[in-house]
């Protein structure tokens, strides 16, 4: 099952909203784009008289990011599209046993500065004595294997500072609420030859709920001298009244010097890395965390 946005190529699309109280505003976004996913079935999941899948506050950029445009979901009274995109294709918004929910990334190129890079890349490798095997919450030694560093400040103040910022426009971008941000997690991560992490979620238990978002830095040494690490974010669908992993997902490959984004209650799963050299040097490097709501 495809939703609108992913049935067209992407492309700009008029978007004009029609807001009760007989408000209107023109704005443009791509066809790909989850905000406008979310509107769309916002929209027909009213008119059919089902509960929406998004609820809460849309904030969509305006005037090339000079503006925001902020309004509750229960304020859409209709969208107008150029050109057109049938409600029909929304097939999601009417529930069955077997819908999927389709998961969201966003992922940035070029996160740090050339100079911030290669100073990161450097200090990383002088800390190799310093990382330790990584745990899981159920002690499961073949669940999870990779080599952690907890402690950087040397750099976490930099990255959480540079996330911070992001935060209005990630969540615009994967149409999400806002929420306000009572803190920011970082840890740093070496994966090399055969390490990996299966299927997981990363706000599963009491101590993790508030995780709202996770993000995944990366970096490494070029020419890439490893193969493999891809992250997949699994799709969702409903079992017993619970989000659970559907078969279907999304695969983001570790770009050098990239950060992605994604919510903290998607299942989700690193592939092993093949890294012929095993040197530490040679890894797979992260920089990952979570905004807590």
């Amino acid at each position: 099952m495809q939703s609108a946005s992913q049935q067209l190529e992407s492309q700009d699309i008029k978007v004009k909203l029609l807001l009760s109280g007989g408000h209107e505003y023109n704005i443009y976004l791509k066809s790909d784009a989850p905000v406008l996913h979310n509107l769309l079935t916002t929209v027909v999941a009213r008119a059919y008289k089902q509960e929406s899948t998004c609820h809460g506050l849309f904030q969509i950029p305006m005037n090339e990011g000079s503006s925001l445009l902020s309004f509750p979901s229960e304020h859409l009274v209709g969208v107008v599209t150029e050109p057109p995109i049938l409600v029909q294709q929304i097939e999601e918004v009417k529930p069955k046993n077997t819908d999927i929910f389709p998961s969201y990334y966003v992922q940035i190129d070029n996160f740090f500065k050339p100079k911030e890079y290669k100073r990161l890349l450097e200090y990383v490798l002088k800390k190799e004595s310093a990382f330790v095997p990584t745990s899981t919450s159920t002690n499961d030694e073949n669940y999870r294997r990779s080599m952690v560093l907890y402690s950087f400040p040397e750099f976490s103040e930099l990255i959480l500072k540079k996330i911070k910022a992001m935060i209005p426009d990630v969540i615009s971008k994967l149409g999400l609420p806002s929420f306000s941000i009572s803190q920011i997690e970082s840890q740093m991560t070496s994966h090399n030859d055969g390490n990996y992490y299966k299927i997981h979620n990363d706000n599963g238990s009491p101590d993790t709920a508030t995780r709202e978002l996770t993000y995944v830095y990366y970096f490494y040494q070029e020419p890439k001298p490893f193969s493999g690490g891809e992250l997949l974010i699994y799709d969702s669908k409903i079992s017993n009244n619970l989000y659970v992993k559907a078969e279907t997902f999304k695969t983001v490959e570790p770009r050098n010097n990239s950060i992605v984004f994604f919510l903290s209650r998607y299942m989700h799963e690193v592939l092993p890395v093949s890294c012929p050299s095993k040197a530490f040097a040679d890894s797979r490097f992260t920089i990952n965390g979570w905004v807590r709501r």
